[in-house]
């Protein structure tokens, strides 16, 4: 017997022993060239036990040892072939044959199932048990690297349970223990592959498979979600609830860490009520008992998230990770705030409707981001309070307030700029924090009054404001008058008001016909005038 070994590959784990099973291609000729037989032309391997008798002898012995995608020229004498009978019609008697083999296949009815992992996470809080959902990526070889399957020329991942027969026996206990992110090599053997017959498309019968594994996702039906807490504030005075709304930013992944989406990249939060539907059923959930200024990780299973089907980027059947920060949140039945600091000791005197007021502030988000500063421009902030010259809710918050005071007045969106706040300044749906100083207060007039007497009052009083006696008043004269009464101290106009537009608006109201005067039979005094008619306001 000769044996010439014409390639042997540089890696052989794994060598022919008698009692394996072979697949192999061969040439078969004579020694002058003429071939007498080809497993090439019949377009299958040569399939047999080693040792076992099923070769000629000499075959039986050339076969030991080789490698798989090892390549052996073999001389067979007659004594080692087929002696001197030969085989009629094909093999003369007492012919020395010559084999070209390479060896493409080879195991043992005694194999099991081979892991080899080559990458591992260095964190592994989970990995696959019996009755996992698993979705991975594969290369599939033969023992010769043939490649026969690819999930990555599909661009789309294999997505299966694993235990419960749904995979080649193989696969599912070769998945058994990985860890998202690991890589292994899972070679298979061909009775707990496809056996004998093959899939009768690629792969053919007592093949050996070999895939190259990279587990991208893991859940299990029955998991609910996952919360773990990144930061949570020391002071936490509130937790959001099921009615709640919230704004908050996230980054979404894969189990994997293949980003899907992103809040930042936007550079807008997302702002959605809590436990109504508005949201992935998992986001619901994870979202619930949050304070603000937290950041949490929510890992959401499919059931929970979009489900078999996924959704624009989202694959199907994907594990959802939300890093979330929560900016703000508040209840529509929230009112308005107020928190005292400091109050002097001699507060008497209270802020009330009508009055003119001076004050400091500082604006905040709920999470400390400053959004305006009186102190930074070097003057106050005034108003007349209630007259709807800031939002609904500072009006409230500067109610009942002494000079010197100092408080915080929080105020949730319906009371402030609502859902669409104001642009390049204020979110949409922010809740806004006011830090508030007082520092002057007018009195204002009683309400509906926009200028009364400090005195008595004149019973000549229209007969004083036409200054040239035609029984007609004019603007000119009405506005001159007032601002007479008002510089000598006998009357009083709405402070924090024009004066111009106070005048105007009151002399509008007594010209009763619009023709720009005022008779004596249209001018009257507020406590004269009809209830039924209009304020003078």
């Amino acid at each position: 017997l000769g044996v010439e070994r014409r390639f042997v590959p540089e890696s052989c784990p794994r060598a022919v022993r008698p009692g394996d099973f072979v697949r192999y291609h061969y040439l078969g000729a004579f020694p002058d060239g003429t071939r007498f037989d080809s497993s090439y032309d019949r377009g299958s391997t040569f399939n047999v036990f080693v040792g076992k008798g099923q070769l000629i002898a000499g075959m039986d012995k050339a076969l030991v040892g080789m490698c798989v995608n090892e390549r052996r020229f073999v001389k067979i004498p007659p004594k080692l072939a087929y002696g001197s009978e030969g085989v009629p019609g094909v093999i003369p008697p007492d012919a020395v044959l010559h084999f070209d083999v390479l060896l493409i296949d080879l195991w043992n009815s005694e194999d099991e199932v081979q892991v080899q992992t080559y990458f591992k996470p260095e964190k592994c809080p989970r990995t696959v048990q019996v009755s996992d959902f698993v979705r991975y990526h594969y290369n599939g070889t033969f023992l010769d690297g043939t490649l026969f399957d690819s999930s990555h020329n599909r661009m789309r991942t294999y997505d299966t349970y694993v235990g419960i027969g749904w995979l080649i026996p193989g696969m599912d206990q070769g998945l058994l223990g990985m860890c998202v992110g690991e890589k292994r090599i899972i070679t298979i053997p061909p009775f707990l592959a496809y056996g004998e017959e093959g899939d009768g498309k690629e792969i053919p019968g007592q093949a050996s498979l070999v895939f190259d594994v990279v587990l991208l996702d893991l859940h299990n039906p029955k998991d609910g979600i996952v919360i773990e807490n990144q930061l949570v504030p020391e002071s936490c005075e509130r937790r959001s609830q099921t009615g709640d709304f919230l704004r908050y930013h996230y980054n979404g992944t894969l189990l994997d860490g293949t980003l899907f989406d992103s809040s930042y990249s936007r550079n807008h939060t997302y702002d959605t009520y809590v436990g109504r539907g508005y949201v992935i059923a998992g986001m619901d959930e994870g979202l619930l008992g949050v304070c603000t200024g937290e950041k949490r990780r929510i890992i959401i299973p499919p059931h929970l998230g979009y489900g078999e089907e996924g959704r624009g980027n989202i694959p199907g059947s994907a594990v959802l990770v939300f890093d979330i920060h929560v900016v703000d949140f508040h209840n529509p039945s929230d009112s308005v705030s107020i928190t005292v600091n400091y109050k002097p000791s001699n507060c008497t005197v209270l802020s009330k409707k009508g009055d003119y007021l001076k004050y400091h502030y500082n604006a905040s988000l709920l999470d400390g981001t400053l959004l305006d500063s009186t102190h930074s421009l070097g003057k106050t902030y005034n108003i007349v309070l209630g007259s709807g010259q800031v939002v609904v809710g500072m009006d409230m918050g500067l109610q009942d307030m002494c000079v010197g005071e100092r408080r915080t007045v929080v105020i949730p969106p319906h009371l402030g700029y609502g859902e669409d706040g104001v642009e390049g300044e204020v979110p949409g749906s922010a809740v806004l924090v006011f830090d508030i100083e007082l520092l002057e207060l007018v009195s204002g007039l009683p309400e509906g009054y926009m200028f009364v007497w400090n005195g008595e009052v004149s019973p000549n009083l229209f007969e004083e404001i036409d200054q040239n006696h035609d029984g007609e008043v004019l603007l000119e004269e009405f506005s001159e008058y007032i601002k007479a009464q008002v510089d000598s101290g006998k009357g009083k106009l709405a402070p924090g008001f024009d004066f111009e537009m106070i005048v105007k608006n009151m002399f509008t109201n007594q010209d009763r016909d619009g023709n720009g005067k005022v008779t004596a039979e249209e001018f009257k005094l507020k406590d004269q005038e009809a209830k039924e008619e209009h304020d003078e306001l």
